[in-house]
């Protein structure tokens, strides 16, 4: 399995991983529950899984390939590593109905951001420079 490989696959669980925090955001906001330790550690956990995407990406790039879009790419990628925990800062850690409410509607941006990215070929597949 080769790394194109590789990042296509974390890519898409981060995606999945985005969508399965937002329900649960939702679901959380929805019950007017707060936002427990739990959901915090995931999304460190969604912050992790972009990271190492990233370096990934980096990794390539290092090695000589990229992907269609270049620019863009790293941009959204950075994009996905810190809008979550930024978010976490900017409610100073909040766990309301309110906070939760705007990570379902962020997660669910991510995810959409992350999938449109797949459909318009940022992502790849990462070539060699010619």
């Amino acid at each position: 399995m080769g790394l194109n490989s590789i990042h296509q696959i974390l890519f898409n669980a981060g995606i999945l991983f985005s969508l399965a925090l937002g329900v649960w955001a939702a679901v959380m906001a929805t019950r007017n529950q707060s936002i427990s330790g739990n959901f915090w550690g995931a999304v460190a956990t969604f912050a992790i899984l972009s990271g190492i995407t990233l370096v990934l990406g980096i990794i390539m790039a290092l090695m000589g390939l990229q992907p269609p879009r270049m620019v863009t790419y790293f941009l959204y990628m950075a994009w996905l590593v810190v809008i979550m925990p930024g978010l976490f800062t900017i409610l100073r850690g909040r766990d309301d109905r309110s906070a939760a409410i705007a990570f379902a509607i962020l997660c669910f941006f991510n995810a959409a951001t992350a999938f449109s990215m797949t459909q318009r070929a940022v992502v790849g597949p990462w070539m060699p420079v010619a």
